[in-house]
């Protein structure tokens, strides 16, 4: 199942978010808890979940695809996961495709014991790594590039399990906030650069770790911090924490579409509220491009944050224009233009009494390949609109995402293939403009970009990534061909 953005239809026309991860130890419901944290995470992703429970004897799991609704909401799927400690898993595809054998906690008995996994990323190196380890005789049973941290743990050669995951961890590149069991405790650490999001929480005895810090709120979890960058943290069962930090000092670069996009605006990401940094984008998109118009109008409901900021910055009327409808299920797919657009109108529809006659500024978060947008746009002037303004709340994604983003490939991406007034002419909008990426900085952290060390990971922006691209740079090579860079139309 694949429910993400409200827009979704079937050409794909958003970024997917990432994988949601949580986990608790030392907690008397321990799996209850985890469930509770994994649907306040559940717009991470809705293909699958799982959870997988330790009791100080036996690791215990149950995985489903679907929702956490659907396969958590009862007693009886609890009663299954007995434990004080737990961890779970929301996800979408990023690496390995659909299927049970892919949803994760993944499991794996190890010389040491039992060891369970819970990954938010991507490996970018993961096939390379895959293939050395199937040569020196490692047999996968799921398709997922989490199994290879679990082989590269199991062929270690180091005494500990702390050693053996950062001996592993050291021949990772790519984005990653894990975190692990064993039978003697819970594990959670983050990538040297941090791209992928982890906080760190407590409630009564219990330390909980999940990727948002919303699903603490939910439980009534104290935020204790983030996990830093590069950081492994040590719970034992006897409640002692341990910090390491084994992979030197590295400067940060979190993903800056958390802020954008992914993140629930109700949570904390790297010290921010997201719906503060998402009003700041807002309002910096009005002073760097302003606009004549009646109304201010969201796309729902990812807009909305963002239209509220440029709203008050501009003095312009914040309106419903489009009314969402919270009832409809997914987008089923669909064979033809009509077809996608009529499934649009089904959770979306034009204010038409509002609109009519106006000249509206529409705001949304990004554009992907552009379709959508296209098809808002349509929807306003179809509703007697006299003129409709499209700003968005990123720069051009022109860029596909290495790290946990499932970004359609960059040749399909409208901002890698046109430049601005060709991608307006697409969209059939009035008028077009993107957020700077230096007003996209100095809204989520008050300071403009730094071109020789970022502050953030803006790979889908600007191409610069933050690490090495081993497998794309391998089947690129097998390609005969360089995918990366794409001409512009004129």
């Amino acid at each position: 199942m694949n429910l993400t953005h409200p827009f979704h239809d079937a050409d794909g026309d958003t970024l997917r978010e990432e994988c949601g991860v949580f986990g608790a130890i030392n907690a008397t419901d321990a799996s209850a808890a985890t469930a509770l944290g994994l649907h306040a995470l559940q717009h991470r992703g809705q293909e699958a979940v799982g959870i997988t429970s330790f009791d100080g004897t036996e690791f215990y799991s149950r995985r489903g695809l679907g929702h956490v609704a659907d396969n958590f909401s009862g007693q009886d799927a609890i009663a299954e996961l007995p434990g004080t400690m737990a961890a779970g898993h929301v996800r979408y595809s990023t690496t390995g495709g659909a299927g049970l054998r892919n949803v994760q906690p993944l499991y794996a008995d190890l010389a040491g014991g039992g060891f369970a996994v819970a990954h938010n990323g991507n490996i970018s190196n993961a096939g390379t790594l895959r293939e050395d380890l199937v040569r020196r005789g490692s047999i996968f049973q799921s398709t997922s590039d989490t199994e290879v941290i679990i082989h590269l743990v199991a062929t270690s050669r180091y005494p500990t399990i702390t050693d053996r995951l950062v001996d592993a961890l050291r021949l990772l590149e790519g984005a990653y906030a894990l975190i692990v069991m064993t039978p003697v405790g819970m594990i959670a650490c983050r990538d040297p650069l941090g791209i992928r999001p982890l906080v760190m929480g407590r409630i009564g005895d219990a330390t909980v770790f999940a990727s948002e810090s919303v699903a603490f709120d939910v439980m009534g979890a104290e935020l204790v911090r983030e996990v830093e960058p590069g950081e492994l943290i040590k719970v034992d069962f006897d409640g002692n924490v341990d910090s390491l930090h084994p992979f030197g000092t590295h400067s940060p670069r979190p993903c800056i579409f958390e802020h954008v996009y992914f993140s629930r605006p109700d949570s904390i990401f790297a010290g921010r509220s997201v719906y503060e940094a998402r009003k700041a984008i807002g309002a910096q998109l009005a002073v760097e491009s302003p606009c004549e118009a009646d109304l201010v109008v969201p796309v729902p409901d990812s807009g909305v944050p963002a239209a509220i900021g440029y709203a008050q910055q501009s003095g312009l009327p914040f309106e419903l224009g489009i009314i969402r409808s919270h009832y409809v299920g997914r987008t089923f797919i669909q064979p033809s233009d009509g077809a996608r657009h009529a499934g649009v109108k089904r959770k979306h529809n034009a204010n038409r009494a509002l609109v009519a006659g106006k000249r509206i500024v529409l705001i949304d978060d990004s554009i992907v390949r552009g379709t959508t947008s296209l098809s808002i746009v349509e929807m306003m002037r179809d509703a007697g609109a006299t003129e409709v303004h499209f700003r968005v709340a990123s720069p051009p994604t022109a860029h596909s995402c290495f790290y946990g983003v499932d970004t359609p490939e960059r040749s399909k991406l409208l901002a890698a293939r046109m430049d601005l007034e060709p991608m307006r002419q697409f969209i059939k909008a009035d008028s077009l403009a993107f957020v700077s990426i230096d007003g996209l900085y100095r809204a989520v952290g008050d300071k403009p970009r730094n071109a020789a060390c970022p502050q953030f990971c803006d790979a889908c922006f600007t191409g610069d990534y933050p690490t090495s691209l081993t497998d794309l740079a391998k089947r690129d090579d097998a390609q005969g061909q360089l995918s990366l860079p794409v001409g512009k139309v004129a």
